[in-house]
């Protein structure tokens, strides 16, 4: 039975070595499939890029990586709304991955943003905010030291079972550098989540925000 998004949610993990076996063409080709039907919801430009080692600078390779060859690039319109989008439709394209057998690692600050540039289709005067790395990983991952729902959340009352569901799916997402530097209140059936200014923190906000929203169920509250 092929893995769910709420499965994929509880068993990714950050991995940065991947074996060097190729994507398979029906992979590939479904990655490509949601990818696109992403960039048209979103007016987005992000576009995977197969077999390609440039994604990572040398000394990184050698160091912390091993065997980046498949990335995503995150692209789209240089407007302020995109940090966020595009953290939102990366959580998407991750979990998606995840339950392709694939595993994931989204790099926001030690790519090479010259050679993503480069291998970028997406229109002149668009903005790339990272990239993420997808593949078979030498290894699955381990779970990221985690806050506490207390630590991220309030709700005005007895919170609902929907709201825990969602803080907690929420806890599981990747964040910069772990920080969890995300706030989740709760009122009635609406739900408000800001973060503080940092680097990469719209990005953090939409990825929270994708992994709430399927702990949560949609259907079950609206964003304030």
């Amino acid at each position: 039975m092929a893995m769910t998004m709420k499965e994929a949610m509880k068993t990714r993990h950050t991995v940065r070595k991947y074996e060097k076996t190729k994507l398979p063409d029906e992979i590939v080709k479904k990655l490509n499939s949601r990818i696109e039907e992403n960039n048209k919801k979103y007016a987005l430009n992000i576009q995977l890029v197969t077999d390609n080692k440039e994604a990572m600078p040398g000394i990184l390779s050698a160091t912390m990586s091993k065997n980046v060859l498949n990335y995503m690039i995150l692209a789209g319109p240089d407007k302020a709304s995109t940090d966020e989008t595009l953290g939102y439709v990366s959580a998407d394209l991750m979990l998606y991955a995840q339950t392709l057998g694939l595993n994931t690692w989204w790099i926001g600050g030690m790519y090479s943003k010259k050679n993503a540039r480069k291998n970028s289709c997406s229109p002149e005067g668009s903005k790339i905010i990272g990239v993420v790395a997808v593949g078979y990983g030498m290894e699955q991952g381990v779970p990221h030291k985690s806050k506490s729902a207390s630590d991220v959340s309030s709700y005005e009352g007895s919170a609902p079972a929907w709201f825990k569901a969602g803080v907690e799916a929420a806890l599981l997402a990747p964040t910069g550098m772990n920080r969890q530097e995300f706030t989740v209140k709760g009122s009635g059936n609406e739900v408000s989540m800001t973060v503080p200014d940092a680097s990469f923190a719209k990005a953090d906000l939409g990825i929270c925000k994708y992994f709430f929203e399927l702990g949560a169920g949609k259907e079950n509250f609206t964003w304030k």
